[in-house]
């Protein structure tokens, strides 16, 4: 696939409130992780901007689409889903130059998964069942008690900049599926494909109001006017476990739903018996996938002695092996998002050698001789040696980088794997399938793989546990968090 232009090249990103897009005053700048270039201007939301939106979404509720049908909101998504495909290469197009990500990660995970969390939760609206029971009464008669599902209301949709369509159309579809109206605010890292996908929700008739689209900031910003506005009736966020925070203080006020993922210090766990090159080969992609810059990805990897010094050269050979570059040359590795982040992540760098790790490749920052040294690009890092209680072993640093270190014991493994804050995912990599299962049922983690790595089907429960979220997505669960259940008792 040749490049193609940025969809917004020339032209300003607008914000999308109550069926029409919307240019605010104020503007930012939008640039290339990949050379630094100036992508696009982006419309800025004000606070008035965010009444609007939040006012819009209200009288929708009111409106037709309160009326709507659940087979009427099924055709609705159905259509979001083809129009998604209808304008694939466009939103590749605006995906890569948004995250500098290789082109093989959009084409074949964020804009197909994009399209498909629309197909899959329409889908499962129609398998929704609800609770029904027959109450003895004195006088013989009984009653009926059932449960009906109603839409929680009006949702503030706040989504992260690494998989920015799959992220946002993971909770966007599941809401609109329940009958609510939406407030997305994208990151202002990643604003093309939220808006691209505010063009396919007009086109293909949303009523206004239903679905709407802000950018902006946290602090002092949309985000913030947003998650602290008294009308907004749930909040649902992915992010750094700091804002999710931040974002909680503000929902206590009203007490309102919440559901977070966040944060991850995320641990695989090697043993000695597991299929060698398939451990290796999962490995280097849970590590440096996406430049390291998943939630799910493994920053701490726990080998057992007696493979530990091959498993960490097979590691750093794959990982040498590695192209970095633009994301349309075949790379198999692409830029950080910003150079603030990398900024970051090298501070990590810098931190772990104070601390005493011992680097087998990377540490620093990759030498092109071109415009691409104008971008965010860093070396895929592995270190060793730390000690368990180092900043850079307990605090997620969200890069290509992850720190090795030997067990002797499966009750070691499990410890270690536990010794953090954080609790989203992990991986178990052996070929006794009694330990298999025994590990992972050990691990504190909200997703826990065995012999694989991101293997997701969307029914299945998705998220953290103590710093790492609040709730699950996926499935019912997802139509859990965005519905009101009321009860209702019929006396016979």
């Amino acid at each position: 696939m040749q490049p193609r232009p940025y969809p917004y090249t020339g032209r300003k990103i607008p914000c999308y409130i109550d069926g029409a897009f919307v240019d605010s005053g104020e503007v930012f700048e939008k640039f290339s992780p990949v050379d630094g270039s100036l992508l696009a201007l982006v419309a800025e939301a004000d606070r008035p901007l965010i009444d609007r939106a939040v006012a819009a979404a209200r009288a929708a509720l009111r409106g037709a689409w309160g009326h709507f049908t659940l087979a009427e909101r099924q055709d609705l998504l159905r259509r979001v889903a083809v129009g998604i495909e209808a304008r694939f290469d466009d939103f590749v197009a605006a995906e890569v130059a948004d995250t500098g990500k290789p082109l093989s990660h959009a084409l074949k995970v964020d804009i197909p998964r994009g399209a498909a969390n629309f197909r899959v939760f329409a889908d499962l609206m129609t398998a929704r069942g609800s609770e029904s029971f027959h109450t003895d009464t004195p006088d013989g008669r009984g009653a009926l008690n059932y449960v009906v599902d109603k839409p929680l209301g009006v949702v503030a949709v706040v989504s992260p900049w690494n998989l920015p369509l799959l992220l946002l159309s993971w909770k966007v579809a599941p809401a609109l599926a329940c009958g609510n109206t939406v407030i997305a605010k994208p990151s202002e890292e990643t604003p093309a494909t939220a808006t691209l996908l505010a063009e396919i929700m007009h086109e293909v008739g949303l009523p206004p109001g239903v679905f709407n689209l802000v950018h902006g900031f946290g602090p002092g910003s949309a985000g913030e006017y947003l998650v602290s506005h008294a009308d907004i009736d749930a909040i649902t966020f992915t992010g750094e476990t700091s804002t999710g925070s931040a974002i909680m203080k503000n929902a206590a006020v009203g007490l309102k739903p919440v559901s977070f993922e966040l944060g991850g210090k995320n641990a695989a766990v090697i043993f000695a018996d597991a299929d060698f090159e398939a451990a290796v080969a999962g490995t280097l992609r849970s590590v440096f996938s996406n430049c390291g810059q998943v939630c799910l990805c493994t920053e701490r990897v726990y080998v057992e002695r007696p493979i530990f010094e091959r498993f960490v050269g097979a590691l750093a050979d794959g990982a040498r092996l590695m192209k970095i570059g633009d994301p349309y040359d075949g790379a198999d590795m692409g830029p950080l998002i910003s150079q603030k982040h990398r900024e970051k992540v090298l501070g990590y760098y810098a931190l772990a050698r104070r601390e005493g790790g011992r680097f087998i490749i990377g540490g620093g920052v990759p030498e092109f001789g071109d415009t691409r040294d104008r971008g965010a690009f860093i070396d895929p890092t592995i270190i060793i040696g730390l000690h368990e209680e180092a900043r850079c072993v307990k605090e997620e640093i969200f890069g290509p980088v992850c720190h090795i270190a030997p067990f002797d014991s499966e009750a070691e493994a499990i410890d270690l794997a536990n010794a953090t804050r954080y609790g989203l995912a992990a991986a178990v990599w052996t070929s006794d399938l009694a330990r298999g299962h025994r590990v992972a049922r050990a691990v504190d983690a909200g997703v826990v793989w065995v012999n694989e790595w991101f293997l997701r089907d969307l029914r299945t429960p998705f998220g953290g546990i103590r710093m790492s979220g609040i709730g699950r997505e996926g499935g019912q669960h997802s139509l859990t968090f965005y519905s009101e259940t009321t009860n209702i008792c019929v006396k016979y």
